[in-house]
């Protein structure tokens, strides 16, 4: 029971980190970039040791900063597996949006049968009743 309420606060935190990035993604603006930058070392803070040598969300932020503005050759696979690793869906899609990933949408049949014109053999008629 204590580690689920001990996970819980972190799993907003994780969350309100993902809704950072996404404001950067929309804004590239540089005061966006700071708010992120500072969650996520709020975030290694609190998943980390004491030291502060745990640096996976600061340095996961500078990645995915640097490949949303351009300044990345892998930007494409870099931002792929932060969007893969959002587990809400409706955040995975905004986030998807926002980057401009040309999702495919979903396949449309081609050639839809016509319905025969002996779909209702075999049945009774219906008789119109008098009212």
């Amino acid at each position: 029971m204590r580690s689920e309420g001990a996970t819980e606060p972190q799993g907003k935190l994780l969350c309100a980190w993902q809704l950072a990035m996404l404001r950067f993604v929309v804004t590239c603006d540089d005061a966006d970039r700071m708010q992120v930058l500072a969650m996520a070392g709020e975030l290694d803070r609190s998943g980390g040791s004491a030291d502060g040598s745990f640096h996976f969300f600061r340095r996961t932020t500078a990645e995915l900063c640097h490949a949303i503005t351009g300044s990345d050759p892998h930007a494409e696979a870099i931002v792929r597996r932060f969007e893969v690793q959002i587990e809400n869906p409706r955040l995975r899609r905004a986030f998807e949006a926002a980057i401009g990933m040309d999702r495919t949408p979903p396949k449309i049949v081609a050639s839809r049968t016509r319905p025969r014109a002996d779909l209702w053999r075999g049945l009774s008629p219906r008789r119109a009743s008098a009212t």
